[in-house]
């Protein structure tokens, strides 16, 4: 019989409840049955520091842990918010040859730690639900394909473009944002690039795509995909444009091909994007 899967789950940004991991491991017992993965949350993730899971000390050792114990096939990670990058570079420095053969799951703020892994050379990075989603609205189908995902790599899972893309990465607009020119921006050359937000007004996202498309690595990518943005709030004024017309807008004025749009965002129906290539 094969050993079940075994992933980790830590909290690099804000707390999840217990009630929240023993939801998903109820779930994920009962949903794959004898593929069943075996589903540890750290003890970090149910700490509370102002507005994080543990200070920045605390986030990245159970990181660090984890990540390092060969008895874990996957890292996963509880949920964004923000937390991240405040403990990304402590901790990557850390990180033995163990680590390397694992599988990162995350999306959002997580994207911070991910790019900083992808940059190291890390192969099994990937960008997807994470256990927090179970919470939204028929959120069980996004918590079943990314353990989908890390137990046998389902075809199923994947953002459809990434079959034919080659090499790809996506990110949370703001958070690629925020690490453009620091030691977690990864080189995203000749990558398919795919982006999404959440809660952010169109005027925000504008100043930020300027700084992206402004960037070297960014001009050297293959082509930009738009996810979702979800949760925009109004404007006292009307921004004028619409968020395609908008990444049209700095595509064009940058000389990247904009390539249409990508099946990701801060949702239920979010798909798994490798970074890199192959699955």
């Amino acid at each position: 019989m094969t050993p079940s899967l075994r992933i980790g789950v830590v909290a690099p940004g804000n707390r999840i409840d217990e009630a929240i991991a023993s939801r998903v491991q109820a779930f994920a017992a009962d949903s794959f049955l004898d593929r069943a993965p075996h589903i540890v949350f750290h003890p970090q993730c149910f700490l509370s520091a102002g507005h994080f899971a543990g200070d920045d000390a605390a986030r990245a050792a159970a990181f660090v842990e984890f990540a390092n114990d060969p008895a874990f096939d996957a890292v996963w990670f509880a949920r964004g918010g923000y937390g991240a990058c405040r403990m990304a570079e402590a901790a990557l420095s850390k990180l033995t040859d163990a680590a390397r053969a694992k599988s990162y799951l995350g999306y959002s703020d997580a994207g911070a730690l991910m790019g900083g892994l992808y940059r190291k050379g890390f192969a099994h990075v990937a960008h997807g639900p994470m256990p927090v989603d179970i919470i939204r609205e028929r959120g069980e189908g996004a918590v079943r394909r990314a353990l989908s995902y890390l137990i046998d790599r389902s075809p199923e899972a994947f953002e459809l473009g990434v079959m034919f893309d080659g090499k790809t990465a996506a990110y949370n607009i703001m958070v690629l944002h925020s690490i453009m020119g620091t030691s977690l921006e990864p080189n995203l050359s000749d990558h398919v690039l795919m982006l999404e937000d959440v809660g952010e007004y169109l005027y925000r996202l504008d100043r930020a795509l300027f700084h992206i498309t402004s960037s070297p690595n960014i001009r050297s990518v293959k082509g930009i995909k738009l996810g979702r943005l979800a949760e925009v709030p109004e404007n006292d004024k009307p921004f004028g444009a619409t968020d395609e017309e908008m990444i049209q807008y700095w595509c064009k004025r940058a000389g990247i091909e904009y390539l249409g749009r990508a099946d990701i965002g801060h949702d239920v129906e979010n798909k798994i994007v490798p970074f890199g290539a192959g699955r």
